[in-house]
């Protein structure tokens, strides 16, 4: 399964917010950010926010809604 970035987060809660506003509006997203980001280290490893590619377009049209992208 292969994923794309559509957003990038130093804070882990923020990209919580947007996982979980993907997810209300029917997009399964996923955040990679290899611990860093819940240690206050998103700046080195920010939080990216994954979705699927066929997915990807709707995803950022909703996290600009938010104005969150």
């Amino acid at each position: 399964m292969s994923l794309k970035a559509i957003a990038e987060y130093a804070d882990r809660i923020e990209a919580e917010m947007a996982r979980l506003a993907l997810g209300a509006e029917g997009i399964d997203a996923h955040i990679f950010d290899g611990g860093m980001a819940g240690l206050g280290l998103g700046f080195m490893t920010p939080a990216r926010v994954m979705v699927l590619p066929e997915d990807a377009a709707r995803a950022r049209i909703v996290l600009e809604k938010l104005g969150e992208a």
